[in-house]
C-alpha cells in the first residue's frame, strides 16, 4: 500500500508517497503564493495524477480541523478553506479514501509514531513560528477538544492584559519569530523583508546590544508559555518544533532561562521529524482510521 500524503502550510505545500511502516519513498514540494486555497487544491491534484497507484490520501491541515467528518471550520492561513470540507471534495475528486488532522496534532502523532514519544503517555508538541501552536497527548490520548481547538498554545497571555485588545499580549504578537523580526526591524529602521530570525541570531552570537535584549526577551517568553503548560497539562516531556530548533545551541539556551522558572521535572527535547513530520503525522492518523473502519 502507498499513501499519498499532503503537509498544507501557507507559504509552501509539502507532499510525499508514503508506506505504512513510515518510509517516505518521495517528496515534492510547491511555493503556495499568497495562501492560495485555490492553488493548493490544484498542486494536489496534479500530484495525485503524478502517483496514480497511491492507494489513499492522508492530510495535514492548519485551522480548527474536525477529522471525523473532515470539515474545515477555521482555514488558518489559508482563508479558502474555511467552512470547506476537504476530505469529501478529494474522495469526490478522486475516489480514493481520505484522512485530514489538524497540522499541530499531525506533528505530535509523529512524534508518537516514530519518534521520542514512541512510549510515552503524557506529553506535548510545542511549535514556534510565524505562530505559536502545538499538539497534546494526555493520559495515553490526542485531546483535540469539543471544538476541535485544543492545543492553540499561542493564545495564551503572556503577560497580564492591559486596557487594549487582549490579544496583543498573547503569545501569538509577543512570542515568535514574526515578532522578533518586527521588533528588530522597527529599532533599526530597516525594512521588515529584509532581516531574518538568522541574522538576529548571528548578531546575538557576536555581542549586538539590541540582539541580546530581544533574543533574552523571546526566550523569556517561551519559558512564561512552559511554565504554564507545565502546570496545566503535567507532561513528562515537551517536544518543540518550528525553524529555531535548527540552531545547534537553542536547546541549551531555552534551558538555560528555564532555570529561573524553578522547573526541571519535565525533560523538554527538539522534535524528531523537523520538515516532514506533517506528512508522517498525517500517515499515521490515516492508518488508525483505516483499522477503525476495518
Amino acid at each position: 500500500m502507498k499513501i499519498a500524503a499532503f503537509d498544507i502550510g501557507g507559504t509552501a505545500l509539502k507532499m510525499g508517497v508514503v508506506l505504512p511502516h513510515g518510509e517516505i519513498i518521495l517528496t515534492k514540494s510547491a511555493e503556495i503564493i499568497g495562501s492560495d486555497g485555490d492553488q493548493i487544491l490544484a498542486e494536489m491534484k496534479q500530484f495525485l495524477v503524478e502517483n496514480s497507484d497511491v492507494n489513499g490520501i492522508a492530510i495535514s491541515a492548519p485551522g480548527y480541523v474536525n477529522p471525523k467528518t473532515g470539515l474545515i471550520t477555521m482555514g488558518g492561513a489559508i482563508r479558502r478553506f474555511d467552512n470547506f470540507n476537504l476530505k469529501d471534495w478529494l474522495e469526490t475528486e478522486t475516489n480514493l479514501p481520505v484522512s485530514i488532522e489538524n497540522d499541530a496534532n499531525c506533528a505530535l502523532l509523529a512524534e508518537k509514531w516514530l519518534g521520542k514519544a514512541a512510549d510515552l503517555d503524557d506529553f506535548l508538541c510545542l511549535t514556534i513560528g510565524t505562530g505559536i501552536g502545538g499538539g497534546i497527548f494526555s493520559n495515553g490520548e490526542l485531546v483535540r477538544g469539543g471544538r476541535f481547538r485544543a492545543g492553540e498554545f499561542g493564545y495564551m497571555f503572556s503577560e497580564r492584559p492591559g486596557a487594549g485588545r487582549p490579544g496583543k499580549y498573547t503569545l501569538n504578537e509577543t512570542t515568535t519569530m514574526l515578532v522578533l523580526r518586527r521588533q528588530y526591524a522597527e529599532i533599526t529602521g530597516r525594512p521588515l523583508e529584509k532581516i531574518t530570525g538568522e541574522e538576529i541570531f548571528a548578531n546575538f552570537d557576536a555581542g549586538d546590544a539590541i540582539s541580546e535584549r530581544l533574543i533574552n526577551e523571546f526566550y523569556t517568553g517561551i519559558c512564561t508559555g512552559i511554565y504554564n503548560l507545565i502546570y496545566l497539562f503535567d507532561p513528562t516531556h515537551i517536544f518543540i518544533g518550528g525553524g529555531i530548533t535548527s540552531r545547534p545551541t537553542f536547546l541549551k539556551e531555552l534551558k538555560h532561562h528555564m532555570t529561573s522558572f524553578g522547573l526541571r521535572d519535565t525533560i523538554i527535547e527538539t522534535v524528531t521529524h523537523k520538515n516532514q513530520a506533517g506528512l508522517l503525522g498525517a500517515v499515521y492518523h490515516y492508518l488508525q482510521e483505516e483499522n477503525r473502519h476495518e
